[in-house]
């Protein structure tokens, strides 16, 4: 039974950490450091149990993609980041009008103060665990607050935080949606929330009330598209490889399939091989991620029921049926939907993958653009002006050319959606500059321009404010 953390006591550590921050509220580059390496052993604890965790929640999980997305994220940023944060917190020189005589401009980067994260239960572990990467290599302290769905992730995350943490520095609460609901309402000094857009909008809402700060994170229908000269068997084993990585919940796979039209065949044809190869049995396969509860299981049957009754062509790969015991289901094609089904409308989540067939580049390019903005965009041609052109035409989160996710992976790259998929980022540098405050700085030096603007107000103030008015 997940431990359940009263709103008292969530109330309780967020003053603890306002506390501790005011009584240390820039910490040094040794300490921040330290915490880093803090999170690396507490992400150590979490290997020991993460393989057992994942098959509880999600009913089977394979534990090498478990070691490798949970963990291997967060380790790589950790790495990444202590290498560099030295360099990151020196303050930044800024050019100084002529005018101000010998002053310097800087930008310092200081702590926010404490940060909410709200992580979800896709990756329970890394993304209750990598924000803090960039949270504290800013300088701040952070209360996490894991998803109840992945209840035996949730609690390891919260014993291994509490293992290598002073709870005044980083804690974790468990709960239900009361707390979850309760946790947005913190006066935060940033929150970040990975999730859904309809759930964003009530946590924006809320801490819209404090004027709280919100990086949200959230997914949307990921787009990939195929040109002409890339519809092969390399291109379909990267999309049905990131499909199969916990049967496709996975905010950043591909939600639906651009395929040129006369290849539509020759697409179907290819996925059929390639999964048939990739997977003589996924049902029941314990290296096959089950769906994460009863409900997101009924979901997915409910998309699949109303494709086939709207007439749209659905193709179970690998002739395998559905298995309530295990919330498993083969990956299923739905080949040319109509595009007001909910598995059109709605984040798949899943393994459902509709391919949609376009005349031309610039329809597919025009079909994405009608669309909300996703997290994530591929493109997959050996045509570099092909590339470009659909990267040039179109506005997503992140995007790769010839692969998928991959961008995700990259430490040096910033993560996060636009519009629908979100706003904020967090990874590298980027990261380090969402959860710090960019204070400008201003140094006099030996000429003060302020006397001019000291009353009474002469002719010299009006020559200088024509001056500077009507210079070209």
């Amino acid at each position: 039974m997940l431990p359940n953390t009263t709103t008292s006591e969530l109330h309780a550590l967020f003053e603890r950490q306002k506390r501790a921050f005011a009584a240390n509220g820039c910490p040094t580059l040794a300490e921040r450091l330290e915490r880093l390496r803090a999170l690396r052993a507490a992400c150590k604890t979490v290997r020991a149990g993460i393989a057992d965790a994942l098959a509880q929640d999600f009913g089977s999980h394979d534990p090498s993609i478990g070691l490798l997305w949970e963990l291997g994220g967060v380790l790589g940023r950790i790495r990444y980041t202590s290498e560099r944060l030295e360099r990151w917190m020196k303050p930044v020189e800024r050019e100084c009008d002529p005018s101000f005589g010998d002053a310097s401009c800087a930008v310092w980067h200081q702590p926010k103060g404490v940060v909410g994260n709200m992580a979800p239960w896709n990756f329970p572990a890394d993304i209750s665990l990598g924000p803090l990467v960039d949270i504290l290599a800013a300088g701040n302290r952070a209360l996490v607050k894991p998803s109840e769905s992945a209840p035996c992730c949730a609690d390891l995350v919260r014993r291994a935080i509490a293992e290598h943490f002073d709870p005044a520095v980083a804690s974790v609460v468990t709960g239900e949606a009361d707390l979850a609901r309760a946790f947005a309402e913190v006066p935060w000094d940033h929150l970040i929330y990975t999730g859904n857009p309809a759930v964003a909008r009530q946590v924006m809402a809320a801490a819209a009330k404090n004027l709280t700060p919100v990086t949200l994170e959230l997914g949307g229908k990921c787009p990939t598209i195929v040109a002409p000269d890339r519809v092969n068997k390399d291109t379909v084993a990267d999309i049905l490889a990131l499909k199969a990585i916990k049967s496709g919940q996975v905010c950043i796979n591909t939600d639906y399939v651009l395929a040129p039209h006369d290849a539509l065949e020759d697409m179907v044809a290819i996925m059929a091989q390639t999964w048939a190869e990739m997977f003589p049995t996924f049902v029941a396969n314990p290296a096959a991620t089950g769906i994460v509860n009863e409900r997101h299981y009924q979901r997915l049957l409910g998309y699949v029921a109303e494709a086939r009754e709207r007439g749209a062509r659905v193709i179970e790969l690998g002739e395998e049926a559905p298995s309530r015991e295990r919330r498993k289901f083969p990956l299923t094609l739905i080949v040319d939907p109509a595009d007001d089904l909910q598995v059109m409308q709605e984040e798949i989540f899943g393994p459902i993958l509709p391919i949609k067939p376009y005349r031309t580049l610039d329809d597919a390019i025009a079909y994405v653009n009608g669309k909300p903005r996703p997290l994530a965009l591929y493109v997959y041609t050996d045509d570099a002006s092909v590339a470009t052109d659909v990267l040039t035409r179109t506005i997503s989160g992140g995007a790769c050319v010839n692969s998928i996710a991959a961008h995700a992976a990259i430490p040096s790259l910033p993560f996060g959606g636009i519009g629908n998929s979100g706003m904020g980022c967090h990874h590298g540098y980027e990261g380090f500059q969402t959860f710090s405050h960019a204070r400008a700085v201003f140094r006099r030096g030996s000429v003060n321009t302020w006397e001019l603007l000291r009353p009474p107000y002469g002719e010299l103030l009006a020559s200088v404010a024509a001056m500077v008015v009507d210079q070209e």
